[in-house]
């Protein structure tokens, strides 16, 4: 048996497959991508299997290229070794806003629910539901599992998930939520089995593409850096993190409509809006021109800065840890970060940090270090395996 675990985005699709031993995820065996699925995309399926990579050009007539990605698939499955029985398919959605906090079966009714949450993250959410239903129709009769980033955040007190605004908004949806809750629940299970100093005032630091900051005690999310959306916060690949809204309503005084403020938020600011040149950290690093550079110090300011309020909010750090594309492989940010947080008393190990390169749990705090620094390689892939499996035997 197996639960297959999923990702979809606008054009591409992450998967992994997770045998079980009784109720137990076991080690995947095969992981995945296809890219590509968008209309008029060269689609391509790369994988992973037994230590080997492999690759094949996914074939398109006149289906749906996302349809026939799953059926590519599916005889993927179907031709591995004492192929498993597939019990589950779980995804990843981004929103479950206020109705769902857990892991549910999905069904019509979730479904159309779930859609209801489109504009609150318009560049997930709708692809999140894409899958599903794509997955819905190829493996007919086979559970479907949504798992939500925001469900991690669901302890958030009121004091923080509440915006300063007329009750009649909030009563509409109009609240802080957080995300990369299946990112952050893999960290915060990692941090506990490693460390005792885990359960006291943690804070995790998702950085890549997306990023952000989760303060946590008891294992609890207490507070975080993303809000009502995936906008909010720290600096991000083309995302500008906080902004003062009387930028948007000056924008729209000088007649910006919402899919031109929509692609600026989304797609056009954060690092590559700021150095004008890649939203890549690794390519910015290897630049030498100041806008490249400045990209990457307000990266590093405004992590530095938000976390200081979250320490705030918990009243201390015991321990810190980096996860994420960035988190996980800059030795340079890492070491920068906790100069800047000496104040605290971090204090990095240059050696340790320096080995650190994403591909196991590593400490990277010196002997003198008061805050345990760790980099933990996050997998929220299997977070979702987990889910679906708790979901399918309980």
């Amino acid at each position: 048996m197996a639960i297959l675990s999923v990702n979809a985005g606008s054009s591409s699709l992450k998967f992994a497959l997770y045998p079980l031993i009784g109720s137990e995820v076991q080690t995947q065996i095969l992981s995945g991508l296809m890219e590509g699925l968008e209309s008029g995309g060269a689609p391509q399926m790369r994988w992973h299997y037994q230590g080997q990579e492999h690759c094949c050009a996914l074939v398109v007539d006149d289906q749906p290229v996302f349809a026939q990605a799953l059926c590519s698939l599916r005889e993927l499955l179907a031709q591995l070794p004492d192929a498993p029985t597939l019990q589950a398919v779980s995804h990843r959605v981004v929103h479950g806003a206020d109705k769902y906090r857990a892991s549910l079966f999905v069904n019509d009714e979730v479904l159309a629910q779930l859609a209801a949450f489109n504009s609150l993250a318009p560049l997930h959410q709708p692809h999140n539901l894409e899958g599903i239903r794509a997955f819905r129709a190829a493996f007919v009769g086979l559970p479907q599992v949504a798992c939500f980033d925001t469900a991690f955040h669901a302890s958030l007190p009121e004091v923080d998930y509440r915006f300063a605004l007329p009750q009649e908004l909030y009563a509409q949806g109009l609240r802080r939520y957080g995300f990369h809750g299946l990112s952050y629940q893999y960290v915060m299970g990692t941090l506990l089995a490693h460390s005792t100093r885990a359960k006291g005032r943690t804070l995790m630091a998702h950085l890549g593409n997306g990023a952000s900051l989760c303060a946590a005690r008891d294992g609890k999310s207490c507070a975080t850096t993303m809000g009502f959306s995936a906008l909010d916060g720290l600096i991000m690949g083309t995302r500008p993190g906080a902004l003062d809204p009387g930028v948007l309503l000056y924008l729209l005084e000088q007649g910006w409509d919402h899919a031109r403020l929509q692609k600026l938020l989304y797609k056009q600011s954060g690092l590559l809006g700021l150095s004008g040149l890649s939203a890549d950290m690794r390519r910015l690093r290897e630049a030498s021109s100041p806008q490249a550079k400045l990209a990457i110090e307000a990266f590093t300011y405004r992590v530095v800065r938000e976390t200081g309020a979250l320490v705030a909010c918990v009243q201390g750090l015991d321990v810190l840890a980096f996860s994420g594309g960035i988190g996980e492989h800059d030795v340079t940010l890492r070491a920068q970060v906790g100069q800047q947080l000496s104040w605290l008393g971090v204090v990095i190990d240059p050696e340790r940090n320096a080995r650190a390169t994403g591909s196991e749990v590593v400490a990277i705090h010196a002997p003198s270090s008061q805050v345990e620094v760790w980099v933990v390689p996050t997998d929220e892939a299997v977070v979702a395996a987990r889910e679906a499996a708790t979901l399918l035997f309980a």
